[in-house]
């Protein structure tokens, strides 16, 4: 309790606090302006059928389901990022560019990236304004109105994006998942009142389970969130004129979910294209895009299959995203330099070949994990067969990670100051 009321008390780490939370109250502002010509009973029974859109609404945090000016949040920004890295695994150059340039590069990574979210934005949102139009809850639009509506909501996304990169300029966690984080908490108090409205006495036994699994998952989701593998890591000692350097013993951190959320939002990019591709198809065969968006439907509706596809691409993502950030032979390369060894491993090559043992071990574990917390909620629906009742899923593992990071951040700089103090 003091270290918290420590926070407020540093005038400069209050006042960040206090930016970040008047440009997150300007995001909530913004995501309940709707664009014109919407049928709120429509939209409602229309997001109560796809799972698929209830998760971009996440990401969108929360703006999608009130067909907001923001209703595609960050989502192009999410896509864009996630074709920038995938485009690294092609182009040596671009890897280059991102990870051995240093703030320059990824200062012009990002920029690029931005770039890309505006014509991915307009595909977009003309692919759900379209939906829309086909589903009842939009009344058709003339090409003007259309072009005016796609570039209000690309405009929106894009201010969304810009309000992102000034919370983070803040160091007090990352704006665009802070964002997300923001739109989840707003939920809470209708997903309450909803659980509220549907109390059934006759399964008391059922609420009881599902609060107590509720604990013992978000104690998990920490667990492993903040767990890591301490691979120990000794040092030559170096004669440098009269000093001598090293020969100090420290370790390095592989973190069990290494990847975070991403491979879920990778995941959900995935699972949601075909249905925007059924939508963009539209423009060239309207009985195509029909028949393509019909597929979708059956295929997704299904929570079984769905479930199945959902849990094979977290697992496959989280490999890749590991194999993305995490470089074994880099990190070889960079002990072997810095006169670093792993007792009773050979420096360079067999090194790397160690780091990439463990790595691929530890992230089996990470992948699976993440993989089931993220179909727990279809899961518990399936069992249970209460709707309002959802254990886990992607909006916990956002709100524990972006909390844990927050406090990891808030804590970093209350040191920092303690230390310059002393």
């Amino acid at each position: 309790m003091e270290r918290f009321l420590q926070i407020f008390k540093v005038s400069d780490l209050r006042n960040k606090l206090l930016a970040v939370a008047g440009l997150l109250i300007v995001f909530r502002i913004l995501a309940t302006i709707p664009i014109p010509g919407i049928d709120p009973l429509k939209l409602k029974d229309f997001f109560a059928s796809s799972q698929l859109l209830g998760f971009l609404n996440i990401f969108s945090g929360g703006a999608l389901s009130n067909l907001s000016i923001m209703m595609l949040g960050v989502g192009p920004y999410i896509t864009s990022t996630i074709i920038m890295q995938l485009l690294t695994m092609i182009f040596p150059s671009l890897k280059a560019l991102y990870y051995e340039e240093g703030p320059v590069g990824r200062a012009k990574f990002n920029r690029w990236s931005r770039y890309l979210t505006v014509p991915l934005a307009a595909l977009q949102s003309y692919g759900f304004l379209n939906l829309l139009i086909n589903q009842g809850v939009l009344q058709p639009l003339s090409i003007m109105q259309t072009i005016i509506n796609v570039t209000i909501i690309t405009t929106g996304s894009m201010i969304l994006v810009w309000i992102g990169e000034l919370i983070s300029e803040f160091k007090i966690g990352n704006g665009i998942s802070l964002i997300i984080f923001a739109g989840i908490v707003s939920g809470l108090p209708t997903a309450i009142t909803q659980a509220f409205a549907t109390y059934d006495p006759s399964v008391i036994p059922t609420y009881i389970a599902f609060a107590i699994l509720s604990v013992i998952i978000v104690a998990a989701v920490v667990f492993v969130t903040q767990g890591e593998r301490k691979i120990p890591v000794s040092y030559a000692k170096r004669v440098r004129g009269n000093k001598m350097y090293g020969g100090v013993s420290s370790y390095l951190p592989m973190k069990v979910n290494q990847a975070g959320v991403i491979p879920i939002i990778f995941a959900i990019s995935i699972l949601l294209f075909p249905q925007f591709l059924a939508q963009i198809v539209s423009i060239f065969s309207t009985e195509l895009s029909s028949t393509l968006t019909e597929w979708v439907n059956k295929l997704f509706n299904n929570q079984i299959i769905y479930s199945i596809i959902y849990f094979v691409l977290v697992v496959i993502f989280t490999y890749f995203y590991t194999a993305v950030t995490f470089d074994p032979k880099e990190v070889s390369k960079n002990l072997q330099r810095s006169g670093g060894f792993i007792s009773g491993i050979r420096p360079g090559e067999p090194t790397g070949d160690f780091l990439s043992q463990i790595s691929n071990r530890i992230t089996l574990f990470g992948s699976i994990f993440l993989g089931l917390v993220a179909i727990l909620p279809n899961v518990t629906q399936i069992i249970t067969g209460i709707a309002t009742l959802t254990i886990g899923g992607t909006a916990l593992l956002i709100v524990v990670s972006v909390a844990l990071e927050v406090m990891n951040q808030i804590e970093s700089q209350l040191t920092i100051r303690e230390y310059d103090a002393f």
